[in-house]
């Protein structure tokens, strides 16, 4: 018997069956961070984007959380200035998957399968990762928070992107507001899609911890919103970078603050 989506979002709400370890991308020759379980061949992984003048030290629990269920995970720590190139952002996010395929991990019990490999980004940073996964053919899934545009457009990139993309927009956010960035993304996207409107959640509120930027951003963190995007992330990435169905009833429904606003493929089901 399928499981219910609450019962879905409630356990991978929860971290998973894997102990994560953490790495440095420096070590490949690109300032970063990478989270892997201690050990599996053939895993799924995902490059990162930052957001605006972000750490990626600001999302360890979400990337920790990926690697806790298997999803190797790792965030270049690049085009943090407040003058960020999107395009070299973007091929930094190509580049940070080059790096956890082609160099060796751990102790050598760990690989990433070059064939279930994703992008996922907040703010800035998914702008980028749309500009990066409409360049590269590897890509199989893309995941963003709160996408902000870039230049070159990310909505413009988004029309040639024919792999699922999940986009998560805050409702109250006043730097990246949904109706001009995700909203706009998700409409332009060549493949299957979905945009969800998170309720009383705001810009920072995916980040951890405390961080100066906080004086010049909209928002703050907020517990209940990254709950919501590690189990939405999970499950988006466990059934389209590993072919299970198990976490796909919570894909397809409406979940307490985090509805679904524009999905082609349930309309077409519901008509």
């Amino acid at each position: 018997m399928a499981s219910k989506p609450k019962d879905l979002l409630e356990e991978l709400s929860h971290r998973g069956p894997h102990e994560v370890v953490r790495g440095n991308l420096a070590l490949a020759g690109l300032p970063g961070v990478v989270f892997t379980p201690r050990s599996g061949l053939g895993l799924p992984g995902i490059a990162f984007g930052h957001g605006w003048l972000q750490p990626p030290g600001r999302y360890r629990e979400l990337l920790s959380h990926l690697a806790s269920w298997g999803v190797v995970a790792a965030a270049p720590s690049t085009q943090r200035g407040p003058l960020p190139s999107h395009r070299i952002f973007a091929a930094d996010l190509r580049s940070t998957l080059d790096v956890v395929t082609g160099v060796r991990l751990g102790a050598g019990g760990l690989s990433v399968d070059p064939a279930k490999l994703g992008l996922a980004g907040h703010s800035v940073g998914g702008g980028a990762a749309v500009l990066a996964a409409a360049d590269d053919p590897r890509i199989k899934a893309v995941a963003t928070i709160a996408a902000a545009q870039t230049m070159p457009p990310a909505t413009k990139a988004a029309r040639g992107i024919s792999v699922p993309g999940l986009h998560l927009a805050a409702k109250g956010d006043l730097v990246a507001p949904a109706i001009g960035n995700a909203e706009a993304i998700a409409k332009a996207w060549g493949g299957p899609v979905q945009l969800r409107i998170l309720d009383k959640s705001t810009h920072l509120a995916v980040t951890e911890g405390s961080h100066w930027s906080q004086r010049l951003l909209q928002g703050k963190p907020q517990r209940r919103t990254q709950r919501l995007v590690r189990a939405l992330f999970t499950a988006f990435f466990l059934t389209h970078l590993t072919g299970t169905d198990k976490y796909r009833p919570l894909l397809d429904a409406d979940v307490k603050r985090a509805a679904i606003e524009f999905d082609p493929s349930l309309e077409e089901e519901a008509a």
